[in-house]
């Protein structure tokens, strides 16, 4: 149920800011940078991706450690200058790995829901977007971004060294309220190549900070060896559409 209402919370707060942009971009409302010239901020853009992500905590970051589940995502991005972008997006993904001390032989999987704000910051100028230009945009960009948001995550562990089947004996859960919420800081970038007018392809990586220990539901096992908050990243191929 609680991630229902997430997700619901989250398309709807996209929907609204959508709406919101959209309408602004009709009116053909003129910016000016800090050499005064004039640039639309428009078009939204929506982008829809897909990849995996990697575990890194208290079992460990190998990558060959980490049982690679789907990662998919949805969201909006909209211009605030000509180089700053606003985005908003929301993801779904599976992390699981096995612990890197093999006398331990602890293991997890988790499911999660994530919803982020972040700012977007390109390192290419685009002259497309300026008043009478009539430059296309740049066939190449390069981007970093960050930000903050919340992660729904509902991890499960066990003994093990392989991704759960229908046979595996879970261990009691640490907390008694998974699905649990927790605060989220992505930091990362990418680049992106046009491949129309509309349409552009994105290679992306974040890396996620969090503010919980138990994304793996193991921290009260290690006894006190637990050495500090759980994180993940992301590495995604994206569609980015540019709706005018």
């Amino acid at each position: 149920m609680r991630f229902r209402l997430f997700i619901l919370a989250v398309l709807a707060a996209g929907f609204f800011s959508s709406q919101t942009a959209h309408a602004q971009y009709h009116y053909s409302v003129r910016h000016y940078n800090r050499q005064g010239r004039p640039y639309y901020r428009g078009p939204l853009h929506v982008t829809l991706g897909g990849g995996t992500g990697l575990y890194n905590g208290d079992l460990g970051n190998s990558p060959g450690d980490n049982f690679f589940g789907p990662a998919i995502s949805a969201g909006i991005l909209y211009r605030l200058t000509p180089h700053l972008h606003l985005g908003s997006e929301f993801s779904y993904l599976k992390l699981g790995a096995r612990d890197k001390a093999k006398e331990r032989g602890l293991a997890f999987s988790s499911t999660n829901g994530l919803g982020t704000l972040f700012l977007r910051f390109d390192l290419l100028p685009d002259e497309s977007i300026f008043a009478s230009s009539v430059t296309e945009a740049p066939t190449f960009q390069v981007f970093v971004q960050g930000g903050a948001g919340l992660l729904l995550f509902d991890p499960r562990s066990y003994l093990g060294t392989t991704s759960p089947g229908d046979k595996t004996v879970y261990l009691a859960p640490e907390r008694n309220d998974y699905p649990y919420l927790a605060g989220v800081a992505p930091v990362g970038g990418g680049f992106s190549v046009r491949l129309t007018d509309q349409l552009r392809a994105n290679v992306e990586a974040n890396y996620y900070f969090t503010t919980t220990d138990q994304l793996d539901d193991i921290s009260v096992k290690l006894g006190g060896a637990s050495r500090g908050n759980d994180g993940f990243g992301t590495v995604m191929l994206k569609l980015d559409y540019s709706l005018e």
